[in-house]
Parts: structure tokens; C-alpha cells; sequence
């Protein structure tokens, strides 16, 4: 597999690639393009029930650090983007 495979991102198992790609996401460029918070919203607007771990998991995946070392500020700054972005759609 490719390296650009979803699979193949830290964070990420069978079940959250399943969903990714559900909603179109289907290697890392494009999850880098549509972001983490872009990305999970969507997940959840397609009816799956993701808690916010995915939120941080994608975000971890994307810096290839465990999503539980994420840096609590930046972790919060999702939650805040995720807001905003809540209250627009």
C-alpha cells in the first residue's frame, strides 16, 4: 500500500478509514486538504456516531504523533473550531 494509504496514518484503524472514505476522503492529501475538523463534522453529518477522539485522531494523524499527545491548547483549539464551524452549517 501506499504510503498516502489512510490506513497506513497513525491513529486511524479500519473503522475510521471506513468512514473517511464514506465521505469521500480516500488518501492523505485529501484529509490534509479538508483538515480535522472539516473532515470529522462531515463524518458526523453523514450519520455516523464518531466522539471526539476521531476529531483528535485525525488531527494526530496528520502530524504522525499519537493523538493522545496532542498539545492540550491545540486540542482545545479544535473543540473551539469545531464550534464555529458547527454554527455555520
Amino acid at each position: 500500500m501506499p504510503e498516502t494509504e489512510l490506513i497506513n496514518l497513525r491513529n486511524l484503524g479500519k473503522t475510521s478509514v471506513q468512514w473517511l472514505r464514506a465521505i469521500g476522503i480516500h488518501d492523505a492529501a485529501e484529509l490534509r486538504r479538508r483538515g480535522p475538523v472539516a473532515a470529522y463534522s462531515a463524518v458526523r453529518a453523514r450519520g455516523f456516531r464518531a466522539s471526539r477522539t476521531l476529531l483528535f485522531a485525525i488531527a494526530g494523524a496528520l502530524q504522525d504523533i499519537h493523538w493522545s499527545k496532542l498539545d492540550p491548547d491545540y486540542k482545545q483549539q479544535l473543540l473551539q473550531q469545531l464550534d464555529e464551524y458547527d454554527r455555520r452549517e
